[in-house]
């Protein structure tokens, strides 16, 4: 049985598999601080694959669709985590402004970059940090706190733009940095929860504008953002984001730090296996 032109058991295949990767993102977001990206791209990609979408953009709307889907999702996270009082509010003030330019210039030169070369560096980052949490040597922390002034400006500036680049929230770079300042792994899931909010937004609107007029973008697209996508996953991302929550607050910092390595660690196989 076909319906448009396509089969209805792989159109309902493939809407399962948003719905769940919608409820993982949701999960994730509020367990591990992280915008949900990392899963998100990966299925869209392959939800762009079966719509026929261009070789050539199906990239593009892959990463920022799931920025769209981001927003809300980041939304809900953090709002749970501030009323259990886990946010640095005050930190996370300082990251509004260098995060949302990085963001901005991440998603306007995207075309530009060498995605070969961001990846081989972005994954050598994410080997070392997981090594560090695996192995729990404390001799990997860098500083004794978080270094306020130009080098914390500096460091979220790049983490809003090489997040932008890859499409996710920011809270992997962002719990990897706390970390390494010394910051608790519980209170570093809870503020970073804030980056995919202050990401999100301008970039997603960065790829609205940079889509404008693009040919052969799939059904229901606002520049490069698919409705489509957005509308299927943010349902699911959005009630499952509180169930992280509660979960990360349950959970003691040791299995934290492990479960965040893992995921740092398949981040990385991922983006070693698209070199090739």
């Amino acid at each position: 049985m076909h319906f448009f032109g396509f089969d209805v058991s792989e159109l309902l295949i493939l809407a399962t598999s948003l719905i769940a990767a919608g409820f993982l993102a949701g999960i994730l977001a509020g367990l591990l601080g992280i915008g949900g990206g990392v899963i998100l791209v990966p299925v869209l990609f392959q939800l762009f694959t079966f719509l026929k979408t261009d070789s050539d953009i199906i990239m593009h709307v892959s990463v920022a669709t799931s920025l769209a889907i981001i927003i809300p999702t980041s939304i809900r996270s953090l709002r749970a985590h501030m009323a259990k009082q886990a946010v640095d509010i005050k930190l996370l003030k300082t990251w509004i402004l260098p995060v949302l330019l990085g963001a901005v210039t991440g998603s306007s030169i995207i075309s530009f970059i060498d995605g070969h070369l961001l990846k081989i560096v972005f994954t050598f980052f994410i080997i070392i940090i997981g090594l560090k949490l695996i192995f729990d040597n404390k001799q990997w922390t860098v500083r004794d706190d978080i270094p306020f002034g130009f080098g914390n400006n500096a460091l979220s500036y790049f983490i809003g733009f090489f997040s932008t680049l890859m499409g996710i929230g920011g809270g992997t770079l962002g719990v990897s940095y706390m970390t390494l300042c010394g910051r608790s792994i519980h209170q570093s899931i809870a503020t970073s929860s804030g980056l995919g909010l202050l990401i999100s937004i301008p970039a997603t609107l960065g790829f609205i504008f940079a889509g404008q007029n693009i040919e052969a973008l799939p059904a229901l697209s606002l520049g490069y953002v698919n409705l489509i996508g957005v509308a299927i996953i943010i349902p699911a991302s959005v009630l499952s984001a509180p169930i992280g929550v509660k979960l990360a607050h349950l959970f003691p910092k040791r299995s934290l730090e492990i479960i965040f390595a893992c995921l740092l660690f398949s981040v990385a196989i991922r983006f070693i296996i698209s070199l090739y």
